[in-house]
Parts: structure tokens; sequence; C-alpha cells
């Protein structure tokens, strides 16, 4: 489903014919960048049934091992690092990993298009065995993810909620906080330094600028 459009369009041109979207690759891949060599074909379906039963194994003692973080990296890198079709590894990877997180309770990640040169960078680390940075670029991307979608919905309209939670394509969250500073938004900050304010409060700061320009 996430490649059949493009493959439609611009199918990979080594792709032999049984070398679909969704299907194995039979062909090997030359090392990645980080001289990372994903296995020979041949190896791919036993590869990837070994990593869906790591993954099942992990999530078991989720957090008792490694923080949540790093699990993620390992899982998301053990399957990139198997790269078991010809095209659309990361975007299908990407996805997996989403469904993990949400059939494990935890808002999915979206990374962004100016976040690829880190999230790269990550992965090469992961690819020696440090998970650090690309756990560090998951745990932020949930938090976003958390802030952004799940805590407005949540909270509901009156509800004092942190500013990173009421960002839209008009306000970003420097812009919000000015607005606070300055006692033309209804906020307040808390002792650990976040302010928070409420949907009620912006949408009401918005219909006074609204006023101020007319």
């Amino acid at each position: 489903m996430t490649m059949s459009a493009v493959w439609a369009v611009e199918p990979h041109r080594d792709a032999a014919e049984h070398e679909g979207p969704g299907q194995f690759r039979s062909h090997d891949i030359r090392p990645f960048s980080a001289r990372m060599t994903p296995p020979t074909w041949p190896l791919v379906p036993s590869m990837l049934t070994g990593w869906v039963d790591d993954v099942r194994a992990s999530a078991e003692g989720l957090g008792s091992a490694e923080p949540l973080p790093e699990t993620l990296a390992r899982w998301h890198t053990g399957f990139e690092q198997i790269h078991p079709f010809l095209d659309g590894n990361g975007r299908t990877g990407r996805l997996v990993l989403n469904l993990m997180l949400v059939r494990l309770g935890n808002p999915p990640v979206v990374i962004l298009k100016r976040q690829r040169d880190a999230y790269v960078r990550g992965l090469q680390r992961a690819d020696t065995g440090d998970g650090g940075p690309l756990g560090e670029i998951l745990a932020r991307a949930m938090y976003d993810t958390l802030n952004r979608f799940i805590v407005p919905t949540v909270a509901g309209p009156t509800r004092l909620v942190p500013l990173a939670a009421l960002t839209d394509n008009e306000f970003s969250v420097a812009a919000l906080r000015q607005a606070a500073q300055r006692g033309r938004l209804d906020a307040m900050q808390g002792p650990d330094g976040i302010w928070r304010s409420s949907r009620q409060a912006v949408d009401a700061y918005r219909a006074t600028r609204m006023r101020r320009r007319q």
C-alpha cells in the first residue's frame, strides 16, 4: 500500500518481475555509506522472522532492561538493517514502528523532512551499537505528537496545557510565549518554567488580534 502508487509511476530500475511492492527482494544490496551491509537476500525471510520474535520478546519486558527510546531505536534499526525490500524500506520501517508504538499505548512518531539528516546519522550510529541519538529523535517525536495532537484533544478547550500543545499554522510556540509574556494571552508560567494556556484563551487572543488589525 505504501509503495504501489510510487511503483506505478517509477518502479525500481533493478526490480525483477517478482520484486514488486510488498515482496521480498531477490537482490543483494551494496553496503550503505556507513559500511553496514544488509544480509544476502536468501536470508531475508528467516531474519525478518527472527526480528519479529525479538520484538515480541522485548515488548514483554518493556522498560525493564533499557529505556524505551533505546529499545525503539534497536527495533527500528534491526528492521532497516535487514532491508527486506528493494525499495521503500525506510517508509515501511517507520510505519511498522508506529504500529508497534500504538499497540503498546504510545503516541506515534513523525520524522519531518528537516530532520532527515539527523535521522540518517542516528541510524548510522545505531548500526555501530549506539542507539542513543536515534532514541532521542524518536522520544522527541513522540513528545511532539503528544503535545500537538493528543493533549489538546483529551484536555478540552479550557484546560491548561503547555504552549507546544496549542501551536497551529498561525501561532508558533515562540509567538504564543511572547504574547503571554506581554500579557496579551491569558497564560501562566509554572514553577517548572513552562508556560501554559488553553485553547479557549488562544482563540480569544486570535480574535483580539483580528480586531486590532481591522
